[in-house]
């Protein structure tokens, strides 16, 4: 099991639009579940791990966003509306603990913005960070960083060309969730390209 985080970003660092929705929505080339690569994210994957904010949208949503996965919200309370096989828990460490309970071997989607994606990378949970930096400039938004710490250790492992311009690059994040000795204050305080 690898837990992966997929984000977009502008090619100016913008994680999300100026009216607060991913970047990748203000692609003319994105296409719901089907573009920037999504099908080839999530055929290894078998949960979503994500924060309230991510998830309580979903409840309004026409098309249920993760039909084929077990999903799993880190939040304080349980949404009204929350379909009960979803597993809810406001302490991040007990979260992780229920889904490495029930994970068959899959990949699990780590679903978010940076401060979700940092919650369980100084947990030693974060495995791969994959960024889809599209050929646009926002502007405004939200940054990956600084909620993302800027120290992260990261070992470049792959790029590819998306179509519309796109790029998609994949980070090995040190210290992942299989080093069983890892603490935050281990984490590398550069970036590495091998």
């Amino acid at each position: 099991m690898e837990i992966r985080a997929c984000m977009s970003t502008s090619a100016d660092g913008y994680v999300t639009t100026p009216g607060g929705w991913p970047a990748l929505t203000a692609d003319p080339a994105f296409v719901s579940g089907e573009s920037h690569g999504i099908r080839d994210f999530l055929s290894g994957c078998e949960a979503a791990l994500m924060g309230r904010t991510t998830f309580e949208p979903a409840l309004t949503n026409e098309r249920w966003p993760w039909p084929d996965l077990n999903v799993f919200v880190l939040g304080s309370h349980r949404p009204s509306g929350t379909p009960d096989h979803v597993i809810t828990d406001s302490d991040p460490a007990r979260l992780l603990e229920k889904l490495r309970e029930t994970n068959r071997g899959g990949d699990v989607h780590l679903v978010g913005g940076p401060r979700t994606i940092e919650t369980f990378r100084v947990l030693g949970a974060l495995d791969k960070l994959e960024l889809v930096v599209l050929p646009l400039l926002l502007g405004a938004g939200m940054r990956l960083t600084p909620s993302l710490n800027p120290e992260t250790g990261l070992t470049f492992e792959r790029e590819r060309a998306l179509p519309g311009g796109s790029v998609e690059i994949v980070y090995t994040v040190n210290g992942s969730a299989g080093d069983s000795q890892v603490r935050s204050a281990d984490w590398s305080p550069r970036s590495q390209r091998s």
